[in-house]
């Protein structure tokens, strides 16, 4: 792996609620803490690794807030989106890890203008593409845990999606594998700011529009599953 984090270019990860961040904060040593635009940031070592963690709050504007401040004060060599998300694909379970090989806006539309549904003006692009070696860095201790996951586009918006046929939408359309509300976010952020980035989520509802019954039971497992991952990628740096 080409990412060679230091006490200088830490591993920056941010998750949208305390939730999915206690755990990893647990882990965290000699921590240090400050806040800056509101948001407050924990810098310290975690598995064996100098890292910055953070909860950024839900949605897309505060996501981009979280990661353009942890970019400009920490320069981190890679930064990571954890968290839960809703599964798309019927390959994809509740506690499996959804890996992003690519983020989009699925609520992001200047079609009437003419252009692609999910396009961001400005940089062109509907997908924004996540560091080839940290998915492999993932992938890799995904296999070590013998936990489940599938790699493909997750697609990001300002909506928390529960309706079956919204989610079937937003599959189809962009050929998503999980939804959730800010990885899109960051992935624009480090994208423009050149730095490297990768969006681990674990599933936490179904793909038939059951999340409002199954969320506050499965979140606690999904957010225990990235926690892990994460610790053995990091173990592996």
């Amino acid at each position: 792996m080409t990412i060679r984090p230091s006490d200088s270019h830490p591993v920056a990860i941010l998750a949208a609620m305390p939730r999915e961040m206690e755990g990893l904060l647990a882990l965290l040593e000699d921590a240090k803490s400050e806040t800056v635009s509101g948001i407050t940031f924990h810098k310290g070592r975690l598995c064996g690794v100098p890292a910055v963690l953070a909860v950024m709050g839900i949605g897309k504007v505060f996501a981009a807030i979280a990661a353009q401040t942890v970019i400009l004060r920490y320069s981190p060599a890679l930064l990571i989106n954890t968290g839960v998300a809703g599964t798309l694909s019927p390959a994809l379970s509740v506690g499996g890890i959804a890996v992003a090989d690519s983020l989009c806006q699925h609520d992001m539309d200047t079609s009437p203008l003419g252009d692609p549904v999910g396009m961001v003006s400005g940089v062109n692009r509907i997908y924004f593409p996540a560091d080839p070696d940290a998915i492999g860095g993932l992938t890799a201790a995904l296999d070590a845990l013998s936990l489940p996951y599938l790699i493909g586009h997750i697609a990001s918006g300002d909506a928390f999606i529960a309706d079956g046929a919204k989610k079937a939408y937003i599959r189809d359309t962009f050929n998503a594998v999980a939804c959730e509300m800010e990885g899109a976010a960051v992935a624009q952020t480090a994208y423009v700011n050149g730095t490297p980035f990768a969006v681990l989520r674990a599933i936490s509802d179904s793909a038939d529009g059951g999340a409002e019954m199954l969320y506050s039971e499965f979140v606690t497992l999904a957010a225990k599953n990235s926690i892990a991952v994460l610790c053995e990628f990091l173990s592996k740096m």
